[in-house]
């Protein structure tokens, strides 16, 4: 088994409103030598907010913004500005993160040029109702069914007047174009999909009509093993190697105390990216530290960033949804062991 090294928790909730109960699941950009992170702020009632810190190295940092960069602005998200993800794509960095209304959990974008100033998006996955998704997901068979165990409770028309939705949570965009195209992540319980464009502008309704018609082809991981059987979902966003992009996701399982996440390790072909060539066949590493095991939410590693040091694989990950934590892995002997 690969030897990973846990870091311990690199950043903590403070006494500031916006982030008072705590602090988790961070995006990292690595830009000429800066560490940016931008992380999951939770402060009362469960509302949240995108805050943001620099690292001078990857456990240090070195300066913290006491205010929100990104906060709830819209209907859409007006409960919560959660889980961000970060790329850059020529000259635009684009951050990903779940919008969520108090009702619905969905992806939404936001995009910049320099990191201070984001022009948000909106939402980018599909907004159907369950019985739609059904409805169009079983046009060439049954779906799996954990889709029902898992979103069947939204099967409600609507919900103190505002239609309710199936959850589309973890987009993750691919931090290049591949033969031209734009590919990114996404998961609908209990698997991850995968969508491929030319051009954000096409993700209309149409588009997930027909999307959705052929929802089986757009799989591209589902639960294999006992770590990940109850479902699994988008991690960081995938690193370019020579053997192919290098997946950190979460799989869940269920236990007698809840469920618990672990942090897993995938490979997808460089060219074709639907095409899974490799995962491990355990955790790469799972819940057991202190701060890991015991939070807002017990039993938790939801990796959302990685920086890439030499042959070093930093995984940043929301420790028990209440810390920022970091485990570091040999990239070379992550990569020798997928495809052995």
């Amino acid at each position: 088994m690969i030897k990973v090294k846990k870091e311990g928790v690199v950043l903590e909730k403070t006494s500031h409103g916006f982030e008072s109960i705590g602090v988790l699941n961070p995006a990292i950009l690595n830009e000429n030598g800066i560490i940016h992170m931008f992380y999951r702020a939770v402060s009362k009632d469960n509302y949240s907010s995108i805050g943001y810190c620099r690292l001078k190295k990857p456990l240090i940092i070195e300066d913290r913004m006491e205010i929100p960069i990104l906060y709830p602005q819209y209907d859409y998200e007006k409960k919560g500005v959660e889980d961000p993800r970060i790329v850059k794509i020529d000259d635009v960095y684009y951050l990903t993160y779940t919008a969520y209304d108090g009702i619905n959990a969905l992806g939404a974008l936001a995009t910049s040029k320099d990191l201070v100033t984001w022009e948000k998006r909106g939402l980018i996955t599909p907004q159907y109702s369950y019985e739609e998704f059904k409805y169009l997901a079983e046009s060439r068979g049954a779906l799996n069914e954990k889709y029902f165990r898992f979103n069947g409770k939204y099967i409600v028309p609507k919900k103190n007047g505002k239609k309710v939705l199936l959850w589309d949570k973890n987009v993750i965009l691919f931090p290049r174009r591949i033969n031209g195209k734009l590919y990114f992540l996404h998961r609908i319980k209990p698997d991850i999909q995968v969508v491929c464009i030319e051009d954000l502008s096409e993700l209309t309704h149409n588009f997930w009509d027909n999307f959705l018609l052929k929802f089986s082809d757009h799989i591209v991981l589902s639960p294999k093993y006992d770590h990940e059987v109850s479902y699994l979902g988008g991690g960081c966003p995938p690193i370019e190697t020579k053997e192919g992009w290098l997946l950190i996701y979460h799989g869940v399982h269920d236990t007698i105390d809840g469920y618990v996440y672990c942090v897993c390790a995938a490979l997808l072909d460089l060219k074709d990216p639907t095409h899974e060539i490799a995962r491990l066949p355990y955790p790469l590493f799972k819940p057991e530290h202190e701060y890991e095991l015991h939070g807002i939410v017990n039993n938790i590693c939801f990796p959302t960033g990685v920086l890439v040091c030499e042959d070093t694989l930093y995984i940043y990950y929301g420790a028990a949804d209440e810390h920022v934590a970091c485990a570091s892995v040999c990239l070379s002997e992550l990569l020798k062991e997928l495809i052995t």
